[in-house]
């Protein structure tokens, strides 16, 4: 079997949906002679948990540690779903993880996608020993495929209304699911949790005497007066200086520090970082699609653009409108949106923090099957929020759209590319000449 081909039966799980439950995952890790062990820190939240997780896995390779990372969805390529010291799996080592799963399966109670590939991840890391791993739950919490780990740490980075469907149509519902990752007596880092999410947490951590430990509350980013780009952290028991976060974005301020905090917090586990770690980590780490810029020239492929371009994944309410604030700071004289969202998504929430800014509005849709036709878009939009002002114009595939915006788009000019990380993902393959997304 080659790698395609088993990505295209891996794919096909997809057909069973998504189960809510343990059951078939811990089945499927007996047969495989229960792989699941190991320094886990895992992470759970509506936005912010894979910046989170890439900062702390750059602060650990930093102070000398061998590292595991886990999170979805891919961007482009499947195997950026499962990492050791930064370095994605290689085709060979997917096959064969593939196989080694798949010949244990029960046919009887098959697994999910997500199930099958969070028993590829725990095989992967069972063989390679890194010396922590950093662990992204999938869907909520409490009855996600990740959760059938004793962790060394947890972390919930923050609650919004998300998978409502699966999780509840109340914050106290979804943030009841999520703080389903606490364990016992194991500490908890919390980044910006607002009430009455945050009362149902702290309740479970104290039923579990589990300590928690919260956003500006218990640890915080202090940013400089004299260079506001740089920022010192203050932490229960580590204060660490001249901290420069890669990443760009206010929100990904508060993701670095929690990052941070998890770092104190491993200190105390048996992990020991050093401030120049945390120092180094937080400035070398990488999340592509996540607010991600590409400058005048570098796109479309013909280099034709006078504007920059900034590609993000926000694909909730939430993430939206972070972003969006992010982009009304950057002061652009127009801001030309590219918009691609799932037809299961709350596509006005998604869209209409962007669409405040923007001044000229491009709908299309990604190659993948949940991806909304453009003339959806646009009536459901219309139907949320009344006639588009901006002018607006459909197109049926993404390269048609970024040559628009490259060709309407002046230097002063911003062009924006968001609504899913699915519409993201294949923006950057096709801008970087990478082979067509992978199924996710």
């Amino acid at each position: 079997m080659s790698y395609r081909t088993s990505l295209t039966k891996l794919f096909d799980l997809q057909k069973y949906g998504v189960k809510v439950g343990l059951a078939t995952t811990l089945s499927l890790l007996a047969a495989l002679g229960d792989p699941h062990k190991g320094a886990f820190v895992h992470l759970a939240g509506t936005n912010g948990k894979g910046s989170t997780a890439v900062n702390l896995e750059a602060i650990l390779m930093a102070g000398g540690y061998k590292t595991g990372l886990y999170t979805s969805p891919h961007l482009v390529t499947f195997r950026e779903r499962i990492r050791v010291n930064g370095v994605m799996i290689t085709e060979e080592e997917t096959l064969d993880l593939f196989n080694r799963v798949w010949s244990v399966i029960d046919e009887e109670r098959p697994p999910t996608y997500f199930e099958f590939v969070t028993a590829m991840a725990f095989l992967y890391f069972q063989d390679q020993k890194p010396d922590v791993i950093i662990l992204e739950a999938g869907l909520g919490g409490r009855l996600d495929s990740t959760n059938v780990v004793s962790p060394i740490l947890t972390a919930i980075t923050n609650i919004s209304l998300e998978h409502t469907e699966f999780l509840g149509d109340t914050l106290e519902a979804i943030a009841a699911e999520k703080a389903g990752i606490i364990k016992p007596q194991i500490p908890l880092v919390g980044g910006r949790i607002e009430e009455p999410a945050l009362g149902v947490i702290k309740k479970k951590l104290a039923e579990l005497k589990a300590p928690g430990y919260f956003y500006n509350q218990d640890y915080k980013f202090v940013p400089q007066a004299k260079n506001p780009s740089f920022f010192d952290y203050e932490g229960p028991n580590l204060k660490v200086t001249n901290l420069k976060p890669s990443l760009l974005g206010p929100y990904q301020v508060e993701n670095a520090a929690q990052a941070v905090a998890l770092a104190e917090l491993l200190t105390l586990r048996g992990f020991p970082l050093e401030p120049s770690a945390i120092r180094e980590g937080l400035s070398r780490a990488q999340w592509p699609g996540r607010a991600q810029r590409m400058e005048p020239g570098s796109w479309p492929p013909d280099g034709s653009s006078k504007a920059p371009l900034v590609l993000d994944g926000a694909h909730n309410p939430g993430g939206a409108q972070a972003f969006s604030s992010y982009l009304a700071a950057l002061g652009a004289q127009k801001i030309h949106l590219i918009a691609g969202v799932m037809a299961d998504k709350d596509v006005a929430g998604v869209l209409s923090p962007l669409i405040a800014l923007a001044d000229r509005l491009y709908l299309t849709r990604p190659e993948y099957a949940r991806a909304a036709d453009p003339q959806a878009l646009l009536d459901r939009l219309t139907a949320a929020l009344g006639p588009i002002a901006q002018p607006h114009d459909l197109y049926p595939s993404l390269p048609l759209a970024l040559a628009a915006a490259a060709k309407n788009a002046a230097a002063s000019d911003l062009v924006v590319v968001s609504g899913s990380l699915f519409t993201v993902g294949e923006t950057l393959a096709y801008l970087t000449g990478q082979p067509v997304v992978e199924p996710n």
